[in-house]
């Protein structure tokens, strides 16, 4: 199978790791992967902000781009969303503006398949042990695009569960904003912190050593958080627990450094 790796901009920018771990875990599960070099921001802030005509030339432009791979593979249940809830509403708009139906004709195609990866792993390829080991005490934040926008449910849940030497914990108000939520961290800035806090608190209360969650965006906010707040926990993509294996940890190459990039970016 021939896919695209959809790395986002936060990725791409801060955590290239992330997109490491990805094409590492799905070419091990024989997966062929792809990165298009022509992929941009696929317009999620702008939307966000309420730049709904600036957000269409880069959601055509997503179309270009991806419109030839049989799916479309992000770890970044917010990016993804984006694609899936909100290209159709873009397209539906400019039909009710009198724009015609050119818009919602080209990003059609690409909705459909455009896949958050823990859907990819368990949907597409019906794989919930994906050979990995990661010999830590972890708990999962389920992000709010994730979880009520895509409705990840517990496939996350289910592939941390495989994970050799992982112990998987619940986190108490799991369900819960972080406080991110892009734009709302800077126009709400103390709001956002004091929701932050109180998730760090409830995960420390775990005893885990490690929060995991399919989103980098929000693992920034809650890193961030951790290094203020001086806690001994790390936050890591669920992409970078999934691509490590017994062989990384004995080279020192995968668990070991899981989670220094989210630390140096903070």
């Amino acid at each position: 199978m021939r896919v695209a790796l959809f790395l986002t901009c936060v990725n791409d920018t801060l955590y290239p790791d992330t997109g490491r771990a990805v094409v590492r875990l799905l070419t091990r599960l024989g997966v062929e992967v792809d990165f298009p070099m022509a992929q941009t921001c696929c317009g999620q802030a702008h939307y966000n902000t309420g730049y709904r005509h600036g957000t269409e030339p880069l959601a055509r432009h997503f179309a270009e781009v991806f419109g030839e791979y049989e799916a479309i593979v992000t770890p970044s249940g917010s990016c993804g969303a984006m694609v899936r809830e909100l290209y159709p509403r873009l397209g539906e708009r400019a039909r009710a503006e009198g724009r015609g139906e050119s818009l919602a004709r080209t990003l059609a195609p690409v909705v459909p398949k455009t896949y958050e990866l823990t859907e990819f792993l368990v949907d597409v390829l019906g794989v919930t042990d994906v050979g990995a080991y990661y010999p830590h005490r972890v708990t999962y934040h389920p992000t709010c695009h994730g979880l009520r926008g895509l409705g990840l449910g517990d496939r996350p849940r289910r592939l941390l569960e495989a994970v050799k030497g992982l112990e998987l914990v619940e986190l108490p108000g799991a369900e819960e904003c972080c406080g991110f939520g892009g734009t709302f961290a800077v126009k709400n800035a103390d709001v956002s912190a004091a929701m932050g806090a109180d998730k760090v608190r409830n995960a420390e209360s775990t005893g885990a050593s490690v929060l995991c969650a399919a989103d980098n965006s929000c693992l920034m906010h809650i890193g961030g958080t951790m290094s203020r707040l001086r806690t001994a926990m790390r936050s890591v993509h669920i992409a970078e627990i999934l691509a490590s294996t017994e062989e990384d940890d004995v080279t020192g190459s995968g668990t070991g450094t899981a989670g220094t990039e989210q630390d140096a970016a903070v």
